[in-house]
């Protein structure tokens, strides 16, 4: 039994890893939108004004939004064929894992029977967050949403490897932009 423990714990740190670096995406369309016609971007700042996220992550998300679809081909405009808008959303995950161990004082048993040193299971709390990023594109002369990216998966606390996450739900959210229309 104390040979499967290590393997059992490093096998359940890879998958929690491997579960926390991944971004679940998902993306919806108008099917009447000729998305060929959308060449031309801007941000939609009455819309983005509204999300509930400091302002450096605005911006982080929005030059990750801009280098996206410029590098698809787009071009950044002040009379544009599309607005970007975004909002998000979090929930802090809380997990208790009864795998690890602390150790007894001295104290007393069940009738006044003393009793000594001993290991006993202490449960170990990790806490993180999830966050979800959704990225609207409005068509600018009806003003109706054409297209909705979504992302969702855990979020780094760490600046630098915040700047990277941001990126990395960007790009794979906009990855399912266009459409493939049939």
């Amino acid at each position: 039994m104390k040979h499967l423990i290590k393997p059992l714990l490093l096998l359940l740190t890879l998958v929690t890893l491997n579960a926390c670096s991944s971004v679940q995406v998902a993306a919806d369309y108008d099917k009447k939108a000729d998305f060929n016609n959308y060449k031309t971007f801007a941000f939609f700042k009455n819309g983005i004004d509204k999300a509930e996220i400091s302002d450096l992550d605005k911006r982080r998300i929005l030059r990750a939004i801009e280098a996206e679809l410029l590098s698809k081909g787009f071009t950044k405009s002040s009379a544009p064929d599309l607005l970007i808008s975004l909002f998000t959303k979090s929930n802090q995950r809380v997990d208790v894992y009864n795998n690890s161990w602390g150790f007894n004082n001295w104290g007393w048993g069940g009738f006044g029977i003393p009793w000594g040193w001993g290991w006993n299971q202490q449960p170990a709390v990790s806490t993180s967050t999830e966050g979800t990023l959704f990225i609207d594109l409005i068509d600018a002369k009806s003003k109706e949403l054409v297209w909705q990216g979504m992302g969702k998966g855990y979020l780094s606390r760490n600046v630098e490897k915040k700047e990277e996450r941001i990126k990395e739900f960007v790009s794979s959210i906009l990855e399912k932009y266009p459409p493939e229309t049939k």
